[in-house]
Parts: structure tokens; sequence; C-alpha cells
């Protein structure tokens, strides 16, 4: 009985209809972004054999989110949330098509993938502001909001195990571009998902404020609110510093364990297995748990996974280590993710996920250009080595904060109180 209630608390989201719908087509559509990305980042390491051009990779597709976040958010605030979800997953299954027909007909070159995962960078900006908040319109339920969350995370992580592993077996039996074919099919499930929707009227804000000074009150508003600025900071220094990681992945699998493309996809899997176990763990706390205490832990134990995986080269072992950075830099992420929308006002949010995509897309092609560059100079274990230092000396350097300002119980109602305010007006 005991264990059939925890289980019923782990996905009590799922009561909600809408945001079945939702995780169902997520899920999907997220397996076919996990095969894709896995399967760019090889054909561009085997291509060229280049550290350096894994980082430009990613920085393309990455820095243009960057660019245009902070509009995506004003748009996300500004418009009809579930329209332009429709409009940027039907654009990103076009991207994918195209990357398709490039690789199978063999006229690709780097610049044009590079390009194409520019495009998809700027559809990535107006998506993530429209597609975080939107979680809050598909529980009706605002207590099952961080369990919503969590669970939204599973989805990633699952996905990033999944994915990963069947592109591994694709790329060595069909080639990449058939891992992009699928990922363009795999955008027809969260389409569907979409339209099968049941959803209130959609109200347009009554006063469109200049883009300018939206984009002020949106950065005075977390200047203010310390619970989300110190999060926020924090989420920005490690996705600079230690997120970036897995851009040196492809060199680990083909150099230091001398595999092929399966073994890539298996370092990726294993690094989503131990990323699911820390999405249970935190789909499964109760209301009122300390998340910043555990948001601390993750921090360390992720500086611990990166430090044991970078020394070691047998491949069994360099997989438990890879599960352990999975579990921390998931947990991390999921937290900073759920702590800045519990404190999020309604009305502010779509601008503050504008903001957390800033840091997210700025930081992480940042991060990953620094690390190729680096790891061409001192190698990739050195290069991982010097992340997980740096993944705890962040972790000492917001000790204090993450130890005080608890989001407490007072805190989660005062949200909630918020929230319903909000409903009843809509």
């Amino acid at each position: 009985m005991a264990t059939k209630a925890n289980l019923s608390n782990t996905f009590r989201a799922f009561k909600n209809r809408n945001y079945t719908l939702f995780f169902s087509g997520q899920s999907i559509s997220l397996i076919g972004t996990w095969m894709q990305r896995t399967g760019v980042s090889w054909l561009v390491y085997s291509t060229t054999h280049s550290e350096f051009m894994l980082g430009v990779t990613i920085f393309a597709s990455q820095f243009p989110s960057f660019l245009f976040s902070l509009f995506g958010g004003i748009v996300a605030d500004r418009y009809n949330r579930h329209k332009l979800l429709l409009l940027t997953q039907a654009a990103a299954m076009v991207q994918a098509v195209l990357l398709a027909i490039l690789t199978l007909t063999n006229h690709y070159a780097i610049w044009q993938i590079l390009t194409l995962s520019a495009i998809l960078g700027i559809i990535n900006a107006f998506d993530v502001p429209a597609r975080q908040p939107m979680v809050h319109e598909l529980v009706s339920n605002k207590a099952d909001l961080p369990n919503a969350v969590a669970l939204n995370s599973s989805m990633v992580n699952v996905a990033r195990l999944i994915g990963p592993a069947l592109s591994g077996l694709v790329l060595g039996k069909f080639g990449a571009g058939i891992c992009f074919l699928i990922n363009a099919a795999s955008f027809l499930a969260v389409i569907v998902s979409l339209l099968l929707m049941k959803l209130p009227q959609y109200t347009p804000p009554p006063v469109k404020k200049k883009i300018v000074s939206q984009l002020a009150e949106g950065f005075a508003y977390i200047k203010n609110t310390p619970a989300i600025s110190m999060v926020l900071l924090m989420l920005a220094s490690v996705c600079l510093l230690v997120l970036p990681y897995d851009t040196l992945l492809p060199v680990f699998a083909k150099v230091i364990f001398k595999g092929d493309a399966a073994t890539f996809g298996y370092i990726f899997s294993f690094i989503g297995l131990g990323a699911i176990g820390g999405t249970v763990l935190l789909a499964s706390l109760k209301p009122g748990t300390n998340l910043k205490a555990i948001l601390l832990a993750s921090a360390i134990i992720l500086g611990i996974g990166l430090i044991l995986f970078s020394q070691v080269s047998y491949f069994p072992l360099a997989m438990l280590f890879a599960v352990l950075s999975g579990f921390g830099s998931m947990a991390q992420n999921t937290i900073c993710l759920t702590i800045i929308q519990v404190n999020a006002d309604a009305k502010m949010r779509g601008r503050v996920m504008g903001y957390v995509a800033l840091a997210y897309f700025g930081m992480l092609p940042l991060g990953s250009l620094i690390v190729g560059a680096v790891s061409q100079q001192i190698g990739a274990p050195n290069t991982l080595l010097c992340q997980g230092i740096i993944a705890l000396i962040i972790a000492a350097v917001f000790y204090n904060f993450l130890r005080s300002n608890k989001l407490n119980k007072q805190e989660v109602e005062k949200f909630n109180e918020v929230e319903e305010e909000v409903m009843t007006k809509i």
C-alpha cells in the first residue's frame, strides 16, 4: 500500500489530461532531438577530427538562442503560447528535414551543418520561453506543479538515455541522415498532442508595453528577487564552466575508449541513466523539502563524477562515473528551474524564462568554445578534470546561500495564491 501511494505521489501530475498529452508528445519528440544532436556531433567530429570544431558546432546551435532569447521571452508573454509552440515545433521539423536531405544525398558541407544548427538555435529561442511556462497552464492543481516540473525533466532524461543509444546503432548501420529523418518524423507526435489539448480561451494581455520597457522591467524584477537572481547566477556559472563537458564526449568515445559511434551513444545513455535516477528522486520529494540543500549536493556529485570519469580509461568503470555526472547535472538543472518558476510572478514568467534561456544558451555555447580550445592544448581528460574541480569550487562559493533562504512551505503557498488569483481572472 505504501509503495502504491509513493508511486501515486511520484506521478500525480498525470492526473491532468493536458499535461499527460504534453508529456507524451514531447517524450517522443525529444528522443528524436537527442538522436539528431548525437548524429550532428559525430558527423562533424568524424569529418573534421577537430575538438575545436565540436565546440564551434555546439556554439552555432546555441548562441543564436542567447541572442534572441530575451525577445522570445517577450513574445511568450505577449502572445498565445500554445500557438507559438505549434509554430516552433513545425519550424524545427522543417530544419530536421533539410538536414536529412543534405546528409542522405551526401551533398553536405560543414558550413551547411553549422548554418542549419544556427537556425535551430533561433527556433529554440522562441520555443523554450513558451514551453517552460506552458507547464503552468497544463496543471490544474498548482500543488502538483513541482512534480510536473520534475517529470518534465524526466522526459528530457529518458530521451537522453534512449536517443543517443538508438543514434549510436543507427549511425553505425545507416548513417547520420537517418537519425535526422527520424527526428523530423518525431515532431509529428508533439504537434498532434498540442492539437488535442483543451485549453481555456486565450485572453491577450490588456496592455502591451514597448519591448525595451518590458526587458528592463524583467531585469529589475529578477534583480530585486534574490531567490531567483542567485539561482540564475549559479546556473549561468555552471553552464559556462561545467556543463559543456559533453562537448568532449566524442573524443572520449573515439580516442580514450578507442570505440565507435555506438560507444559514443552508450556514454550519453549512461549519463541519461543517472539523470533519470535523479529525476525519480526529485519527483518523489514531498512539498516543503529543502531544494537548495539538494542543489548543493547535486553540484558536489557532478564535480566528483567528472573528476573520476576524466581519470579512468576502463570503459565499464567510466560508465559508473558517467551515471554520477548525469545525476548531478540533471538534478542541478531541474532544481534551478523549479526554484525559479515557483518564485516567479505569473505576469513575469515568460520574461524570467527568457533570462533563464539567456543564461543557459548564452553560457553553454561560450563554454563549449572554451572547452574545445582548452582541450586542444591540454587534452580532453585534463580539461574534464578541471571542469570537475570548478564544479566543486562553484558549490563552495554558493554554499552560504544554499544553506540558507530555504524554499519553504510558506513560499510555495504564496506562489499557489498568486496562481489561483491569475487563474480566476482568466
